[in-house]
């Protein structure tokens, strides 16, 4: 036989914990708050990750022109070192 507590007062008790303890772990800090700044900073995660493998994408096709086009690396040597021939002059103006 199942006593009148285990019946009655029992659910009534659970029932009552949960309406108190649910709302107030949801408005927490720890609660729905931390979960919308974790989700925020995923997000923008996520945005730095594709724009990141957009440049190395960028980059390896870089090398690989680098790699077989010799106009390319004189290029990147003019652009990117500032080298020139030794059959050129360079000017420079003071502004």
């Amino acid at each position: 036989m199942v006593s009148i507590f285990a019946q009655r007062v029992l659910p009534l008790a659970v029932l009552a914990v949960a309406t108190v303890s649910v709302p107030f772990m949801m408005l927490s800090p720890t609660g729905l708050p931390r979960l919308r700044n974790l989700e925020e900073e995923r997000r923008r995660a996520d945005e730095e990750i594709s724009r990141l493998g957009s440049q190395i994408g960028a980059l390896r096709a870089q090398v690989s022109r680098i790699k077989s086009d010799p106009a390319a690396v004189e290029r990147a040597a003019r652009d990117e070192l500032g080298l020139v021939r030794t059959t050129e002059v360079v000017f420079q103006f003071s502004e």
